[in-house]
């Protein structure tokens, strides 16, 4: 579904990502692990067509998006929940939904009402909580009503940089288990920015590690948990608890 090929991107002088490849196959879940740094958060921004490549080639679905605007690579199919949610704190839990459907305004209210019964499905709390204002939920109410407002584009490719942020055990567990069930049972593919190593590989298919905006290593599950480099820098001794 998605192809980075030696990818460049810059903050102004600043070389950010170093010529930087990776692949998202269809109905994968894949992580990024890295320190902060590395180019996650960066790589996911260009994608998305936030922040502008200067070298390299961007394939979704086969058609180069690198030189698209943000507005039409989410039409194609790409939705991104932002490290730190960014959502509009005043504006009730509905307006902010309602906004992620944006770009689909014109689709009438009966497609627009389909939408949002999806996202109360997979997040009955934010139905219960719709006329809230979004600033007064819970910080995992709040991930939960950003990645339900990402969902109301109906996105092929879902972009989550750092969902677990600033949330307790017991919440973050509840949202990869979100996460994971919007893959199996939607279909949705999603490319996973992810400082808490342990839960990213619980529900991952694949990962790669960046160091200073390189993927410096590429493996299944499986193949990362076994990798001595993996295990001493993100896991430690009890590694093998996160398939408890």
């Amino acid at each position: 579904m998605l192809r980075v090929q030696s990818l460049s991107s810059y903050y102004g002088n600043i070389q950010a990502l170093r010529g930087i490849s990776i692949h998202v196959g269809y109905g994968e879940i894949v992580t990024l692990l890295g320190a902060n740094g590395a180019g996650k958060t960066t790589l996911l921004n260009s994608i998305c067509g936030l922040i502008t490549s200067r070298k390299g080639n961007i394939f979704f679905k086969d058609q180069d998006i690198i030189n698209l605007s943000a507005e039409k690579i989410v039409r194609l199919g790409i939705s991104q929940v932002s490290e730190g949610r960014q959502l509009f704190g005043e504006l009730s839990v509905l307006d902010n939904l309602m906004l992620g459907s944006y770009l689909h305004r014109r689709n009438g209210k009966k497609q627009m009402q389909k939408k949002l019964e999806n996202v109360f499905n997979i997040f009955p709390i934010l139905k219960e909580r719709q006329k809230q204002p979004a600033g007064t939920l819970s910080g995992g109410e709040q991930q939960m009503l950003a990645i339900g407002r990402a969902l109301m584009a109906e996105p092929e490719l879902l972009l989550l940089d750092e969902p677990s942020m600033g949330l307790a055990p017991k919440i973050v567990n509840e949202i990869f288990e979100i996460i994971k069930r919007l893959r199996d049972e939607q279909g949705t593919t999603i490319l996973l920015v992810e400082q808490n190593v342990r839960v990213a590989l619980k529900i991952a298919d694949r990962g790669y590690v960046l160091e200073t905006g390189r993927a410096v290593l590429e493996g299944t599950t499986e193949e990362l948990l076994e990798n001595k480099e993996v295990k001493r820098a993100y896991l430690g001794k009890g590694y093998k608890e996160i398939w408890e």
